[in-house]
């Protein structure tokens, strides 16, 4: 299923102080906002559309736009909202999920809840549930408790199926300050998913204090990061073409195997799998089971990725060399490169892909088969 992202950033943030409206704020050498949509994009989302202000249209320039449709905001965040879901219409995805631009930390996995949970709800939301006292005061004074069962505090990104969303937006009258409200007014069921406590939304001076001490934590001395390499081969046989990083190349013979013989995607997928000590496709998909007979390898790094997902890592880079004489790799490189970003939902900035020969030494160099290797880097999100 396709998803595209809206990254809610037209606001003033009139409680963060005077200067700067908060997304434009300096947090660690860069805007907030740019913060928000590395963190977005660590998540495996592609297609983002950011709504600005009409005054800040000018500052988009200063911002990683690779894959970013942007959008001027209305005069409310529900007006805001409306105009990303208008300008989306026109190709739309089967879901959206809509962000505060002023949450800079969301994680991979909080992502991966959502998305899941659409799965089987037509809306899903993170969430904390409230684990403090709750009073009600007045005059500064306590004037009353207030029962915290069943409270929650609302997070973002909130996913939804884009057409019924759509829809609740049209059939809305005002404003709103999310859009589970709108959602659940069109009779749309909005699941829970778990919130993280570091995804807060800069609200307050102190907010980016706190926010500051956080991205100190995460330096690259701090930071987990995980490296992996794989190693395949296979051998030519009778056929019109190879599949070489989800493209099939034209090519007199194809490459044999149990699977689709994808040579540098399995390379790719066991260098993933090494990064997080798990082994190789054949732990994960024995080639003793028949029902991975002629399947087509994208099962296989989808699978690898998911895992890091769950683990916590995203796919910081990747790189894959493919060992041939023939057929030319270089003029398909650019579409086994997109093949593999979609296939891992990252950008394609993060994947490389190359060839070399082997001077017609050895069994490549014969041209009995193909050899590949790939890196792989994956960072704790």
């Amino acid at each position: 299923m396709s998803t595209a992202a809206i990254i809610v950033a037209a606001g003033r943030g009139t409680r963060a102080g005077a200067g700067l409206p908060k997304q434009w704020r300096a947090l660690g050498g860069r805007s907030v906002i740019a913060h928000t949509l590395d963190a977005l994009r660590a998540g495996g989302l592609t297609r983002l559309v950011l709504v600005l202000h009409p005054d800040d249209m000018n500052k988009a320039d200063r911002l990683p736009l690779d894959g970013v449709m942007l959008v001027m905001g209305g005069a409310t965040r529900t007006a805001s909202v409306r105009a990303a879901l208008d300008a989306l219409a026109t190709d739309p995805p089967d879901r959206v999920l809509i962000h505060d631009g002023a949450r800079p930390f969301v994680s991979a996995r909080v992502i991966a809840d959502v998305l899941a949970a659409l799965d089987h709800a037509p809306a899903a939301a993170p969430a904390l549930a409230v684990v403090d006292a709750l009073w009600r005061g007045s005059d500064r004074a306590v004037s009353a408790p207030v029962a915290r069962d069943g409270l929650f505090r609302a997070q973002t990104p909130q996913g939804f199926h884009f057409a019924p969303l759509l829809a609740a937006h049209k059939a809305w009258p005002g404003d709103a300050p999310d859009d589970v409200e709108i959602a659940r007014a069109h009779g749309l069921r909005v699941a829970l998913t778990d919130g993280c406590e570091t995804n807060f939304k800069l609200t307050y001076p102190a907010d980016f204090d706190r926010a500051a001490a956080l991205l100190d934590a995460r330096s690259p001395t701090m930071t987990d990061i995980r490296l992996g390499n794989g190693y395949d081969v296979h051998r030519f046989g009778p056929g019109d073409g190879c599949w070489l990083c989800g493209v099939k190349v034209p090519h007199h013979r194809a490459l044999q195997g149990h699977s689709d013989a994808d040579v540098g995607m399995h390379a790719l997928t066991d260098a993933i799998y090494g990064a997080l000590a798990e082994g190789d496709i054949g732990r994960h998909f024995p080639p003793s089971d028949m029902q991975w007979k002629g399947a087509e390898s994208h099962i296989f790094l989808r699978h690898a990725v998911e895992l890091a997902h769950t683990r916590g890592y995203a796919l910081a880079n990747c790189d894959v060399t493919l060992v041939c004489e023939t057929p030319k790799i270089g003029p398909h490189a650019d579409a086994m490169r997109a093949a593999l970003a979609t296939i891992m939902k990252v950008d394609v900035a993060r994947v490389s892909v190359k060839a070399t020969t082997s001077e017609r030494l050895g069994f490549t160099g014969r041209e009995e088969g193909i050899a590949a290797l790939a890196t792989a880097c994956l960072m704790a999100t």
